[in-house]
C-alpha cells in the first residue's frame, strides 16, 4: 500500500470516528438541553436530579458545540484545528463522566465511557499528527 493509500485510510477512519462522536454527543447534548429534569432521571440520568438543572444544561450545550466542532472545521476547511479541540473537549468530558460514575457507583456505564475516551483521543492524535486537515 503507498502513502497516499495509507494517508487516505486514515483519513476515513478518523472522519468515521469524527462523525461516530458528533452522533453521539449531539443525540446526548440535546436530550440534556430539551428534556425535563424528570424525564432526564427517568431515562437514566440519574445524577440529573442531584445536581443543579443549570449544570446538566450547560453540558448538554457543551456537547452540542463539540459536535458542531468535531465536525464542520475539517468539513469546510475553516479553522479545522477546532477539530481536535472539540475532541480534546469531548476527552475532559468523559474523563469527568468517568469519575462521576465512579463515585456513584455505576460501574456499568465506565466502558462507555473509556470508548468514547479513547475514540476522541484517536481524533486528537490523528488529526493534530497523522492527518491534519489543512485549512483553505
Amino acid at each position: 500500500m503507498s502513502g497516499s493509500d495509507t494517508k487516505t485510510g486514515w483519513n476515513i477512519a478518523l472522519w468515521v470516528g469524527q462523525v461516530l462522536l458528533a452522533g453521539v454527543y449531539v443525540m446526548a447534548g440535546f436530550m440534556k438541553v430539551s428534556q425535563p429534569i424528570d424525564a432526564l432521571v427517568a431515562s437514566g440520568l440519574t445524577y440529573a436530579s442531584d445536581y443543579p438543572e443549570l449544570l446538566t444544561r450547560f453540558v448538554g450545550t457543551m456537547e452540542i458545540l463539540g459536535a458542531i466542532g468535531i465536525i464542520l472545521p475539517a468539513a469546510f476547511r475553516i479553522l479545522p484545528g477546532l477539530t481536535p479541540l472539540a475532541a480534546v473537549g469531548f476527552s475532559v468530558i468523559q474523563v469527568l463522566a468517568f469519575g462521576l460514575h465512579t463515585m456513584r457507583g455505576e460501574y456499568g456505564v465506565l466502558p462507555v465511557n473509556i470508548v468514547l475516551l479513547a475514540l476522541s483521543l484517536f481524533v486528537v492524535w490523528g488529526r493534530m499528527r497523522k492527518v491534519p486537515i489543512t485549512p483553505r
